[in-house]
Parts: C-alpha cells; structure tokens; sequence
C-alpha cells in the first residue's frame, strides 16, 4: 500500500474529524471512503457518458428516433405499473 499525503485546512480537517468521530470512524477512515464513494461515482457517470455518447451516435447515424408522444405514453402507462409494448424508433418523417 502506498502512503500520500494530502494537505488540508485546518477548518476542513476539524470538519473531517467531528463527522468522522460521530459516525465511528477515524478521520483516516472516513476520508478513504470518501475517496472511494468519490471515485465509484465518477466511473458511473463517466459510464453513463460513454453510454449516452454511444447511443447518441447510433441516433445521428441513423437518423431515427422515438417520437415524445410515444416516448411520453410508453412511460405514463410504465408508471402505473403496465406492461407497454416498447415504442420503435422511426425516422423523423414517418
């Protein structure tokens, strides 16, 4: 394990140590996990960006999409817990 040092401020630090104190940790511990919350974080979002890129390449390749009315159907009757048929992307002049 590797050791690194961060610096903080003093008002930070007393920060860390209270929170950390009434929720049972050390301040070492606390600051690693939020580290780690930090980091699984950024690799979700930056997941969902590599998705949402893919995806919207796909829609400017093909040119086609799903139209808001259908889009907004499919999830109302979703929402009240129906089993609605997928809308199918079509191109825009349909």
């Amino acid at each position: 394990m590797l050791t690194t040092t961060i610096r903080l401020d003093n008002q930070l630090k007393e920060r860390i140590a209270s929170v950390a104190a009434r929720s049972g940790k050390s301040a070492h511990a606390f600051m690693l996990d939020a580290i780690a919350q930090t980091v699984d974080q950024c690799e979700v979002d930056l997941e969902f960006s590599a998705t949402a890129d893919q995806r919207w390449t796909k829609v400017l390749q093909s040119g086609k999409t799903v139209p808001w009315e259908d889009a907004k159907a499919y999830l109302t009757a979703r929402s009240r817990g129906e089993r609605p048929r997928r809308p199918a992307a079509r191109s825009p002049r349909h």
